[in-house]
């Protein structure tokens, strides 16, 4: 039997799983203001990850964590985002962030993960937070009544460990402990994709300031997503239906090579490039857990709900869930009888940016979206209501909700206008997201 690590058994009053955005930030905000925490993270950083896209929104949150200077060391500066169809007579459409309703927050960066979590993880320790890493959690069992926990870790050396805390906080990403552990994950059935994706060198960018603009291109089975990094490299990953990746015959590598081929904007772009790191794939793409909380624990980020990247929410959502978790275990550590109006308000705010999102996540391949998306107007500022919402402005008091109630009632009054064709894309929308249906929608049973 591995020998069991005993000085790790000292109580804490919060223990984090996972060192990615979401568990840094909770952690950091903690500790800064006096509570004990620990911090496990399965892997050494840096280490890589995707997502490297982030929104105006983050970089309040680089400020409150005192690492904007660290970000803006190693981030491309990301001015705005352009979609390309072609589908459309305007091949393509750029967007700035210095347009939508609040003028405050014109930029945010693209950032290579390896570096910008690090930076997280290692500001989170710096502050008092007990950090390890090569350390994976693998069983929790909570006390009655939800009076703490003990959690049961494996080392990378085959040591174990065991923790105690008050509270657990989830933010392992998309291993989901809790939410797997509590059955409480359910895959999203209005929306089902897988992505793949790699890095590549030489990519053709965006002339002047549009060079750090992220591009969004359409094509039949789904869209890509294009991000330069800062040290030349460029990001390109494919999100598609699960009918598209059944057709798959060949190797990964292949494969991904003639998807960009199914693209001509995205393959102009990658005439002269190299790709320079393996191609990657995941599945299971969207989903949630039923709850965000329950006796002892909170789950934050990836941890509680993964939906699709198309525009760029991913770590803001982590960090912004981050703050919300550690406002709800400070005011329950510090007054135990208000941990349940504190849980509920978690609740309620970590549910909030994922629901305003998905409204467009779910319509964002339907032709009128697709229209208003290539032929924007700011009637009644349904496109600065528009933007704020890519910039992640979707948390403080912006009053863009009454224009976003006008670019939805815009949108289904074209989707009548248009009912054929809106029909059809319904259709074709059923048949997207059913993992059961192959590429002519016939079952695949």
């Amino acid at each position: 039997m591995a020998p069991t690590r005993l000085d790790a058994q000292a109580r804490y009053d919060v223990l984090v799983i996972g060192g990615g955005p979401a568990g840094s930030t909770t952690a950091a905000l903690l500790a800064r203001r006096g509570v004990r925490v620990a911090l496990l993270e399965k892997a050494r950083h840096p280490r890589f990850h995707i997502g490297e896209s982030l929104l105006p929104a983050n970089l309040a949150l680089f400020e409150q964590l005192g690492v904007a200077d660290q970000v803006r060391a190693i981030g491309m500066p990301k001015w705005g985002a352009e979609f390309v169809s072609p589908w459309h007579a305007r091949k393509t459409q750029s967007f700035a962030f210095a347009d939508a309703w609040n003028r405050s927050m014109p930029m945010a960066y693209q950032v290579r993960r390896s570096e910008f979590d690090d930076i997280l993880l290692r500001n989170a320790e710096g502050l008092g937070v007990h950090v390890v890493q090569g350390c994976e959690a693998r069983e929790v069992r909570f006390e009655p009544d939800g009076a703490g926990a003990l959690i049961e870790a494996l080392h990378d050396d085959a040591t174990r460990s065991s923790w105690r805390a008050r509270y657990v906080v989830d933010a392992s990403g998309r291993d989901t402990f809790l939410g797997t552990r509590l059955k409480a994950k359910q895959r999203d059935r209005r929306h089902n994709s897988a992505a793949m994706f790699a890095h590549f060198s030489g990519a053709t960018r965006l002339p002047g300031r549009d060079a750090g603009h992220i591009s969004i291109f359409w094509f039949d089975h789904g869209w890509f997503w294009f991000i330069p990094l800062a040290d030349g490299t460029t990001s390109v990953g494919a999100v598609a239906w699960p009918y598209y990746f059944k057709t798959r015959d060949k190797a990964l590598e292949d494969f991904f090579a003639d998807t960009i081929a199914l693209c001509p904007g995205l393959s102009a772009r990658l005439a002269g490039a190299t790709r320079v790191s393996p191609v990657q794939a995941t599945g299971n793409y969207s989903y949630r857990c039923e709850r965000t909380h329950g006796p002892g624990y909170l789950l934050v980020g990836d941890a509680f709900t993964f939906i699709d990247p198309v525009f760029s929410s991913g770590v803001m959502f982590a960090m912004q869930g981050g703050v919300f978790a550690a406002e709800a275990l400070l005011a329950s550590l510090r007054e135990p009888r208000a941990e349940a109006r504190a849980m509920r308000a978690f609740d309620r705010a970590m549910r909030r940016g994922p629901r305003a999102f998905s409204w467009f996540i779910y319509r964002v391949n339907h032709p009128s979206l697709r229209d208003m998306f290539m032929a924007p107007r700011n009637v009644f500022r349904v496109q600065e209501a528009l933007l704020s919402v890519l910039a992640g402005d979707v948390f403080g008091s912006t009053p863009i909700w009454g224009s976003l109630r006008v670019l939805k009632a815009i949108f289904y009054l074209d989707a009548l206008r248009h009912l054929r064709r809106s029909l059809r894309a319904r259709g074709m929308r059923r048949r997207q997201i059913d993992p059961r249906t192959g590429p002519d929608g016939a079952s695949s049973r």
